[in-house]
């Protein structure tokens, strides 16, 4: 999946792919994570949100299964 680099002190990049509905989140750790089940009105609040990592800990974190691709 194709990444977009993000402004962010903890997240690296992430992706999305709309037909899945299949969001990619790598972090500074280097670790990759896919969130599953994810809207693309959800992506797109993230892509806009000042900061990405308290939105992954408000609106994904427990919210959407997942798992660790990397």
């Amino acid at each position: 999946m194709d990444r977009s680099a993000v402004a962010s002190t903890n997240v690296l990049s992430i992706g999305y792919d709309e037909p899945s509905q299949t969001l990619e989140i790598e972090f500074a750790s280097g670790t990759i994570y896919q969130y599953y089940n994810v809207g693309a009105d959800l992506y797109h609040q993230l892509m806009q949100a000042p900061s990405k990592g308290q939105f992954l800990n408000t609106y994904l974190k427990n919210a959407y299964p997942y798992s660790r691709v990397g």
